[in-house]
This record gives structure tokens, sequence and C-alpha cells, in this order.
């Protein structure tokens, strides 16, 4: 019973999530001449070269990305991400019809927007889902890069640069403050989501300790296809045990809480590693 109300409220907090951020982009956002980040701001440059409908636009924009989570990051994580996509393009069709304007300056009304968005994706991210592509993107370049290398790295670089593109496309095809302001946008959101999902872009160490290392071992090779590094260490009452350290970024590590979930007995902690020196 506790499982299933812990999964609902990830599911509740998910919708609230992406019902705050689209009311941020219909309503002070948009009408304040900036757009949101990622696969929802090319969404929104479809719709004003094209005049398509908007929610239309950002949902089919983000429904290629969804289908590439659930290969890399499984079902669990696509079913979220598809929830959240859908309650953000339906909070879109909503909010675009009511009359709210923000009387300030547009840079107040920008600064406000983002920190609304990025307080509303960082429910979304906290609770293990997705409404943007680009960070699914970032997950399935960084899987082939450490499939090919054995190394972790962190989604950052891939993030700005894919956010780039669209800045960019949004000085050249829409307007140059447009872009600007969009900019702004980003950076305010990404200091609100930083501080309440501690650092999601960055790689995360979840150290293991258990009795039963081999089930562990197996299932993180099958499931998340990661290595773990093996410590022998001593309980001062559960006597002789393993430690497990393995290294996954943030969205792998939702998975990897499913699977130490399943072996009972196994104690575990999870930090942010900033650099990684090799």
């Amino acid at each position: 019973m506790k499982k299933f109300l812990n999964s609902a409220a990830a599911y509740i907090f998910i919708i609230l999530g992406a019902l705050l951020a689209s009311f941020s982009v219909a309503c002070v956002l948009l009408p304040n001449d900036a757009i949101d980040y990622g696969t929802a701001g090319i969404g929104i440059i479809i719709n004003k070269l094209t005049g398509f409908n908007l929610s239309i636009c950002v949902i089919l924009t983000f429904i290629p990305f969804v289908i590439g989570g659930f290969f890399v990051l499984g079902w669990k994580f696509s079913v979220k991400a598809l929830i959240g996509s859908v309650a953000y393009t339906v909070g879109l069709e909503i909010f675009e019809k009511i009359p709210f304007e923000l009387n300030t300056e547009h840079f107040l009304a920008v600064a406000f927007g983002g920190a609304l968005l990025g307080l509303g994706l960082s429910l979304i991210l906290k609770n293990g889902g997705c409404i943007d592509g680009s960070e699914i993107f970032a997950n399935i370049v960084l899987r082939k890069i450490t499939d090919k290398t054995g190394r972790n790295y962190s989604m950052m670089p891939i993030l700005v640069g894919f956010n780039l593109c669209v800045y960019i496309a949004v000085f050249f095809l829409i307007d140059r403050n447009a872009s600007l302001l969009s900019l702004l946008v980003y950076v305010v959101a990404t200091v609100i989501i930083d501080r309440y999902t501690d650092h999601f872009e960055a790689i995360k160490q979840v150290t293991i300790i258990t009795k039963d290392p081999d089930t562990l071992i197996s299932n993180i090779r099958f499931e998340l296809n990661k290595t773990c590094t093996i410590i022998d260490s001593r309980g001062a009452i559960a006597g002789e045990n393993k430690t497990l350290i393995c290294y996954v970024n943030y969205f792998e590590l939702q998975k990897l809480r499913d699977i130490i979930q399943k072996n009972k007995g196994a104690f575990s902690t999870v930090s942010t590693i900033d650099e990684i020196i090799r």
C-alpha cells in the first residue's frame, strides 16, 4: 500500500509540475516575447513559423524523444514522461485561452516566468518524470559514449549545446530580443532546478552496502549496462559485507533506486560528483 501511495503521489506531482510549467509558458513567457527551452522551445518555434496549433507542435516534437527514452531509460520513465508531456500540452491549450497579462517590464516578467517554470520542472524531475526531450537526448548520447569508452560524463555540455542550437534558431528565425529573453529564462529555470534537484545534470555516486552483491551487480549490469567497484567492508553489528560504488546520471538514478529496493537489507547513499579526474 505504501509503495502504491508513493507511486500515485509521484504521478500527481508530475501533473502539477507540468501544469505549473505550462502556465508559466502560456501566460507569462509567450506574452512577453520569450519561449521555453529544449524540445518545447522547438515546438514553439514551429508554431510561430507555421501557425499550427501550439499544443500539437509541442507534443509532436516530444513524442520521438519519449520513444527513445523507452529503450534507454525503461518503460516506467517513459510512462511518467508521457503523462507529464500530455499534462503540459493540455495545460498550454487551457492557459492560452485565459486572459492573463503580467503588467510589468519584460525582464521582470521573464525572470518570474523562468522561476515558475523551474519550480514546475523541479517537481517533475524530483518524481522521476520529464517533459523535455533534451534530457532524453542527452541520455541517449551519453549511453552511446559510455558504451564505447566505459566512462561516465556529465549531461551539462550536451544540454547546453542542445539549447544553444534552439536559441540560435530563435535569434535568426524569430527575433533577437526573444532569443536573449529566452536565454534568461533558461538561466533562471536551471538555477531553480539545480537548487531543488541537487544538480540533476551532474554525475551521481551511489554507494551500496549489502551482503548479497552478486544479484545487485547482475541487475545493474543487465538493466543499466553499468559496472561497480567492489570493496570488502565490515559492519560493527552486521559483520562482513560488500560495499559497491556505482556512477550513474540523474535519470538512471531512478532506475537504480528500483533495483536497490528489490534487494532487501541493502543500504545506500547518493552524492553528487562535481568532477572525475582520470
